[in-house]
């Protein structure tokens, strides 16, 4: 009897213990507003889409770079700024890991963005909010979807290489790598689906898809000899190509319809789409546009909720590259 009691007595405490962290958890998330800066700043998000537009109209890549610089972000800590940071004597940042290293750019734009917003409004919009909303506004530039963005993210005052090398997805990885990528960070696998879809846009060094293209068996011969043509056997290491090659700079689900007739480019992209549990969504979005762009807008918001620092936590840095 006892004992019987003991046990209820630690599942009613375990209960309410799990009610208060989830209470807890919720009142965090909630913490994020899409009006968090209406009377802060209320000029922030119409500075940052200037902006934003600027950049995309003088070079149609940097909108990908500055989307992909939010879900680089957001895989390492949580959505907090902390790939913007640059090396100090205290800790090493984020920008020299594996994933990072002569791939993620768009920095200089990033710090044109906080200069401008700290110009209206001193130390109040963080650099991860920055991010945030250039990501979505770098989507609409070049034609793809808009969305609600939730707003109050602070910065972090530190980065993690380790994390960066550890926790971003690969290039080389197979579908259950992926899945469990994106798992470990709270995201469905239609999530990381939908998400791959930003490969719509942008392009990808030589040394990241070089053995896909002259390697591998699932993969359409035409296709890889034409990129072939720009990434050769041996060097040529940084040459690019397009992700998607029909409509490089527009956001459509083009992407979807090359896996399906097996142009994806890297290793990773043609996952989704080689004999596996992810096939039959690649399929849709191939055929239903519409369908993408949903799923695409409600995993960026899922992705961008990622353990934010909100309240009192991290800090508003005036300066993207260094803490306070």
């Amino acid at each position: 009897m006892a004992n019987s009691f003991s046990l209820t007595t630690f599942s009613s405490s375990s209960s309410l213990f799990i009610a208060l962290l989830l209470i807890f958890s919720a009142a965090a998330s909630a913490q994020l507003s899409s009006t968090f800066y209406s009377t802060s700043c209320p000029n922030a998000l119409s500075t940052i889409q200037a902006a934003v537009q600027s950049a995309v109209a003088n070079e149609k890549r940097m909108g990908a770079s500055l989307l992909r610089l939010h879900f680089h972000d957001c895989f390492v800590q949580g959505c907090d700024g902390s790939v913007l940071l640059d090396d100090t004597s205290s800790f090493t940042g984020e920008k020299t890991a594996g994933p990072n290293q002569n791939s993620i750019r768009g920095f200089d734009v990033v710090d044109n963005i906080k200069k401008q917003v700290e110009a209206i409004c001193n130390q109040t919009v963080s650099c991860a909010d920055i991010l945030a909303v250039a990501a979505r506004d770098s989507v609409v530039a070049l034609g793809g979807p808009s969305w609600t963005v939730q707003l109050g993210r602070r910065d972090s005052t530190t980065a993690s290489l380790s994390q960066a090398n550890s926790d971003i997805p690969s290039p080389n990885s197979n579908l259950s790598a992926l899945i469990s990528a994106f798992s470990k960070k709270g995201l469905s696998t239609n999530d990381m689906v939908a998400l791959s879809g930003a490969h719509t846009i942008g392009q990808a060094r030589c040394t990241v898809f070089r053995t896909r293209v002259y390697n591998e068996t699932n993969i359409d011969a035409s296709f890889a000899t034409s990129v072939q043509g720009n990434c050769p056997s041996t060097g040529g290491d940084n040459n690019l190509s397009p992700l998607d090659l029909q409509t490089p700079t527009t956001f459509d689900n083009d992407y979807y319809t090359n896996l399906v007739n097996k142009k994806g480019l890297m290793h990773s992209d043609q996952q989704l789409f080689n004999g596996g549990s992810t096939d039959s969504l690649v399929n849709t979005y191939s055929t239903n546009p519409s369908r993408f762009t949903s799923d695409f807008v409600t995993a960026i918001v899922n992705m961008g909720n990622i353990s934010p620092l909100t309240g009192t936590q991290g800090e508003i840095r005036l300066n993207c590259r260094k803490t306070n």
